[in-house]
């Protein structure tokens, strides 16, 4: 199953995409309440089709209660960097309020910021709260994935040492364009994901290159702290970030960047001027 959010007059709701077409969902919540009530997504019923114009007004497929970040678990991103191979998962967070849907705007201040970077990634959305999962029971715990853009200050992040400043300024984490099922996305493990910017490929990786796979990481994340519904998981990004290029490379305004991963869809995004 494939869900989306939109911006209707009354706020945020779920809308199910179809072959047919975009339906409303009977209830007309968002994706989280939806996710925090415990229903099984295969079980929502589809009710009247979304107009045309409201369908485009979309939002995040999920506004997460909490992002939950991994960082240098590419194999292939560990042999770009130069850097040591984790032995556990490196993890930190994003501010939730740091997301953005697909088309919005990635923005940023130069005074603050000139070394903006983009970090195409498989994002996991949970759907059963999680708390000392096994690794076998893990990928049970999902509710869908998505798309997301781990954008990064690398400036910001590289001084302070810790990536909270770096990795959370306002609008920092586009995810979308639509959440899809686990039944629809069998092996998380076997996904092409490609970055694109102004047309240009500067990444082309799979998700084989983990080094530590989708249900190492909730079974490991839920011995530390709970997952709640509607957590999001970043799970990496692959080589050819442009602050790691030769010469370095940064996202500037006019610049448009595309995520896309295999049976999920394409996140588009442009970056625009702090005022935009």
């Amino acid at each position: 199953m494939k869900i989306g959010q939109i911006h209707t007059a009354a706020g945020v709701v779920a809308v199910a995409h179809t072959p047919e077409g975009t339906r409303h969902l009977k209830g007309r919540a968002d994706m989280r309440t939806i996710l925090e009530s415990d229903q099984d997504l295969q079980e929502l019923i589809l009710e009247d089709f979304v107009d045309e114009a409201d369908a485009a007004r979309q939002a995040p497929p999920v506004l997460p209660g909490a992002i939950i970040a991994v960082g240098l678990n590419y194999r292939d991103h560990i042999r770009e960097t130069g850097l040591e191979t984790p032995s556990t998962p490196l993890l930190f967070a994003k501010l939730p309020n740091t997301v953005i849907g697909p088309g919005a705007g990635i923005r940023f201040d130069p005074a603050v910021t000139g070394q903006v970077d983009w970090e195409g990634e498989l994002a996991v959305v949970i759907g059963k709260r999680c708390w000392q999962v096994d690794q076998a029971d893990a990928l049970s715990h999902i509710a869908g994935y998505t798309v997301a853009n781990d954008v990064s200050a690398r400036d910001l992040q590289f001084a302070d040492g810790q990536w909270l400043r770096g990795k959370s300024l306002a609008t920092f984490c586009p995810l979308g364009p639509i959440l899809v099922t686990p039944d629809e996305v069998p092996d998380p493990q076997a996904l092409a994901l490609t970055t694109r910017v102004n047309g240009e490929t500067v990444q082309s990786s799979s998700t084989s290159e983990m080094i530590f796979a989708v249900d190492e990481l909730i079974a490991f994340c839920s011995r530390h702290f709970v997952l709640e519904p509607g957590y999001v998981l970043l799970t990496g990004t692959p080589w050819g970030c442009g602050g790691f290029a030769s010469p370095p490379r940064f996202l500037s305004p006019g610049d448009v960047v595309e995520v896309e991963v295999s049976s999920i869809g394409t996140l588009v995004n442009p970056v625009v001027g702090v005022d935009q």
